[in-house]
């Protein structure tokens, strides 16, 4: 049986302790490790962070909404927007190899986000941006 939760938030960086309370009495709830809901924070943030800080030509309010679901040992989010058309998937993996000062700007956070989870994948469905995680909880 599936569980989980929807939650409507406006392009505006302090709505990401909202999306962190959510995740963090999600995870209480159902007994997530402290690890994981700390991952899951960090996914979250940056994902929205990116979301916020870059996807909109205009300052007005736009809504952003996070779904989370637990189906058996399986966590899958959807992040839902409006803002410009942008799948994350298309960036290429940055060298981390290189010195921090001789890398380009840009790219560690979708790398961040592809290390932690195990599936993501993303789609322009009706003018929004949908990105879809999946991250096993044996």
């Amino acid at each position: 049986m599936q569980s989980g939760f929807s939650l409507r938030l406006h392009n505006r960086l302090l709505e990401l302790d909202r999306i962190g309370d959510a995740v963090e009495a999600f995870g209480e709830a159902h007994a997530l490790s402290a690890k994981l809901r700390y991952q899951i924070r960090l996914v979250l943030d940056e994902l929205l962070t990116n979301i916020i800080s870059y996807g909109y030509a205009d300052d007005t309010e736009h809504s952003i909404t996070v779904g989370m679901g637990l189906d058996g040992s399986r966590l899958r989010f959807v992040l839902e927007d409006d803002a410009r058309p942008f799948d994350p998937l298309t960036a290429g993996t940055p060298d981390t190899t290189a010195e921090a000062d001789r890398r380009p700007i840009g790219g560690l956070g979708i790398h961040l986000v592809r290390t932690i989870m195990d599936r993501v994948a993303y789609e322009r469905v009706g003018g929004k941006n949908r990105l879809i995680l999946e991250k096993d909880v044996n």
